[in-house]
């Protein structure tokens, strides 16, 4: 069986849905967990304490060890106010799980820079100055899991929405974030994977347990990628009602970077259009 005895986990946005559900099964697995929401409501506003310290409460009464923060992950001070508290109260951090976020929708014309800077600062910028400030606790200790959270919204167009477009630019950088981190944190024995969950949570407007889709089911890819039982880093795994799948980008046979894609050689743009079946050969229509 997996265990986390004597190690420590922040999870952002854990205080509802999914995040909570990676939070009690951490912690039922012995980890130590950091129970981090500030509380906002749907649209990204208000602040209520409780809604991280109920689901610590909860953990502590089941016979596990919580502590809640409700702090806004709003500026590079604030993410490292989180790491540093965690380290005051527990001396160390293994694992960090990114899973807050935001879903709202505004097309294009009618988007305005508030709306926009919102999902900048929990889906670009939050996971960024949390992996700044984790990044030296988990070299010291040679050894971390860091777990962002991408959405198949916004790597697949046949799963895109119109209205979108802040929320799948912020969980397509985290990809590009996970990419790099991974190669930072390497010889550092320090792995880096994204979760792309599906889960009926209060984003999908339901609020009694559903029969399918639940947060539990998307639990246990979380625990895996969050254990030292994994040794793959860079790796995108796509849960959905209990299923599992793990993707990720890789180069094509015969590639030398960047001076020869081992591809479709063209000088015009009329040649390229003339040959596009040819080009986009490997993506299906």
């Amino acid at each position: 069986m997996i265990r986390f005895d004597d190690q420590v986990a922040v999870i952002t946005g854990s205080g509802r849905g999914l995040g909570a559900a990676y939070a009690r099964l951490l912690a039922e697995r012995g980890a130590r967990v950091v129970i981090h929401d500030a509380g906002v409501n749907k649209e990204g506003t208000g602040f209520d304490p409780m809604v991280a310290a109920d689901v610590a409460s909860n953990i502590r009464k089941a016979g596990g060890v919580a502590i809640a923060s409700d702090v806004l992950l709003d500026s590079r001070d604030n993410c490292r106010s989180l790491v540093e508290m965690t380290l005051l109260k527990f001396d160390r951090l293994d694992i960090l799980i990114h899973n807050a976020g935001w879903v709202a929708y505004q097309s294009i014309q009618d988007l305005t820079p508030d709306f926009i800077q919102r999902a900048i600062n929990i889906n670009i910028e939050a996971p960024t100055w949390l992996a700044q400030a984790a990044f030296p606790i988990m070299k010291q200790q040679n050894y971390g899991r860091i777990v962002l959270t991408t959405s198949d919204r916004a790597i697949y167009q046949q799963y895109a929405l119109s209205g979108l477009a802040p929320y799948a630019m912020g969980k397509m950088a985290q990809i590009g974030l996970m990419n790099v981190l991974a190669v930072e944190g390497k010889e550092h024995s320090i792995l880096v994977n994204a979760i792309s969950p599906v889960a009926k949570t209060r984003m999908w407007k339901v609020q009694d347990e559903p029969l399918d889709l639940r947060p539990e089911q998307v639990a246990p890819g979380v625990l895996y990628l969050a254990s030292g039982e994994c040794r793959e880093s860079g790796f995108i795994l796509r849960a959905s009602n209990g299923q599992f799948t793990a993707v990720r980008w890789i180069e094509r046979d015969n590639v030398n970077y960047p001076l020869n894609l081992a591809a479709v050689e063209s000088s015009t743009a009329e040649d390229l259009a003339t040959r596009w079946q040819e080009i986009a050969a490997d993506v299906a229509f």
